[in-house]
């Protein structure tokens, strides 16, 4: 529930954007980035700039070329961004995060018991896995989440929409890898 307490804590005014991190947030996740290279050229941005410019596209739904100008070149976030993903460090925050809340909540860090759910939802764009359902005649994706008890993301997983939910659920392939 918010309290003036809780809006005060999180009040995001001061930042340049909503989606910047507070130094709270950075110093959270600033021990999961890369280490700088001891050789070749030395790096020209600071990887909190890059973070902030990667969830700036990210919660705004845009385009990389319509980044503003006072963040890195999209060249350069977009580079990382594709570094991060294939490293998967966004899943590694997502865990390191979870497994403190958890903590906090005064829970066990790794989940027991987990509850596994699919949703097929319709798209129009061409990218992408996509399939027809034909149990809800729906044409688009499937996805299957796995969550803990307290609805907390395990795993997201999207696929084509006529993988049926029948037998082995496809996230389990996710979870090996």
């Amino acid at each position: 529930m918010w309290t003036p307490a809780t809006r005060r804590q999180h009040n995001r005014e001061s930042l340049r954007y909503e989606t910047d991190l507070t130094d709270r947030e950075w110093n959270l996740i600033a021990p999961m980035m890369p280490a700088a290279a001891k050789t070749g050229r030395p790096r020209g941005w600071p990887l909190r700039e890059i973070m902030n410019a990667i969830f700036y596209v990210m919660r705004g739904g845009i385009g990389w070329r319509l980044l503003p100008s006072d963040f890195p070149p999209r060249s350069t976030v977009f580079r990382w961004f594709c570094r991060f993903r294939d490293d998967c460090l966004f899943e590694k925050i997502n865990h390191q995060l979870l497994m403190q809340d958890r903590q906090r909540c005064g829970r066990e860090a790794s989940p027991t018991a987990s509850v596994i759910d699919s949703q097929t939802v319709k798209t129009c764009e061409s990218g992408g896995p996509r399939g027809y359902d034909a149990g809800k005649k729906i044409k688009g994706r499937k996805r299957h989440a796995l969550v803990d008890t307290d609805g907390r993301a395990l795993v997201l997983f999207p696929h084509p929409a006529n993988i049926q939910d029948r037998g082995k659920p496809p996230v389990k392939a996710a979870l090996r890898g």
